[in-house]
C-alpha cells in the first residue's frame, strides 16, 4: 500500500501516518522512547485493545472489509450459510460424537454438493451477466457447507468472500475462498452486518446454532422492515420443517400469517437459483 499524494505532482503538506510510524521505528533508543506512553496511539496494540477503545475497534472492523470490498468492486452478494460439521460426500464425519450423529452427518453430506452446485450457478451467472461483481458468493469461510460455497465459486474461477471470526475451533478460512477477500472478525455483530450489507439473497443449508442465529437475524430485519426483502431460501425442506415449526408460531400468533412467506423451501441448487430469478425477474 502506498500513500496517495494530494495531487499528481506528489505534493502533500502533511506527512502520512504511515511515514511517521516508519520513522519512529528507527529513532534513537532511549528510556523515553521505549516507554509505552511514547508510542504513537494508532501503532500501539496494547492501547488499541483496551476496554475503553472498543468503540474504535468496532468502527475499524466495519470499515476495513467495506473499503476492501469497495476497492474490489463488489456490488452485491449471495449469502450462503450452513453447518461447518457437514462433511464432503465420501469423507468421514469428523464432528460426530456418536453413531447417530455420524449417520446423519454423512447422510447430510448431500447438502455439501448442493451448496457447491448452487454457488457455481450463482457465480457463473455473475460472470456472464455482471462481470463477476454481482451475486458474489459470501460465506463464513469455514469448513462444511461454507467450504462448499467458496469451492463452487472457485470451480468457475469466480471471486468469493470469506467472513471468518476468531473462535476456539473452526476458525481458519477454507482454501477455496479468494485470498484478497478473506476477512477476520472479533465482533459477531459487525460480521453479521457485513453478511447483509450487500445481500441480494440468502441460501441457508442445514446447520446448528450459528446458522439459526444468522437466519433469524435476517428474518427479524426483514419482518421489521429494517432491511429490504430478499429471497431467503431454506435448502432441505424436510430438515427445516422438522427443526423449526414456523407454522406453530403463526398459529400461536407470535408471528403474522404472512411472515410464513418470508422463507422459500427448496431442495436443489436449480430450484434455489430459480427462486432468485423469479424474485428479481431475470
Amino acid at each position: 500500500m502506498t500513500d496517495t499524494p494530494r495531487n499528481q505532482n506528489g505534493w502533500d503538506p502533511f506527512p502520512s501516518s504511515r511515514r511517521d510510524k516508519e520513522e519512529t521505528a528507527v529513532q534513537l533508543d532511549t528510556p523515553q522512547t521505549r516507554s509505552p506512553t511514547y508510542e504513537l496511539a494508532y501503532a500501539d496494540d496494547d492501547f488499541l485493545t483496551r476496554e475503553e477503545t472498543r468503540g474504535i475497534r468496532l468502527q475499524l472492523e466495519l470499515m476495513k472489509p467495506e473499503l476492501a470490498l469497495n476497492e474490489a468492486g463488489i456490488l452485491s452478494t449471495v449469502v450462503l450459510f450452513g453447518g461447518a460439521r457437514i462433511p464432503e460426500p465420501g469423507t468421514e464425519a469428523w464432528a460426530a460424537r456418536n453413531e447417530t450423529q455420524r449417520r446423519n452427518l454423512e447422510a447430510n453430506s448431500k447438502f455439501y454438493e448442493e451448496a457447491r452446485r448452487f454457488a457455481t450457478i450463482a457465480s457463473q451467472h455473475s460472470a456472464d451477466s455482471h462481470g463477476g461483481k454481482e451475486y458474489v458468493i459470501v460465506t463464513g469461510g469455514g469448513p462444511g457447507v461454507m467450504e462448499a460455497g467458496n469451492r463452487g465459486a472457485a470451480d468457475v474461477d469466480a471471486l468469493s468472500i470469506s467472513l471468518n471470526i476468531t473462535l476456539p475451533h473452526e476458525q481458519a478460512p477454507n482454501r477455496f475462498a479468494t485470498p484478497e477477500l478473506c476477512f477476520n472478525f472479533h465482533y459477531f455483530a459487525v460480521r453479521k452486518m457485513h453478511f447483509l450489507l450487500r445481500a441480494k439473497a440468502m441460501a441457508i443449508f442445514p446447520g446448528g446454532f450459528g446458522t439459526m442465529d444468522e437466519l433469524f437475524e435476517a428474518l427479524t430485519l426483514i419482518q421489521t422492515r429494517r432491511m429490504q426483502r430478499i429471497p431467503v431460501l431454506l435448502f432441505g425442506e424436510s430438515f427445516w420443517r422438522r427443526v423449526i415449526d414456523l407454522e406453530a408460531l403463526a398459529e400461536e400468533g407470535t408471528i403474522a400469517p404472512e411472515d410464513l412467506d418470508l422463507v422459500t423451501y427448496v431442495d436443489t441448487a436449480e430450484d434455489g437459483w430459480a427462486a432468485i430469478r423469479k424474485f428479481y425477474d431475470f
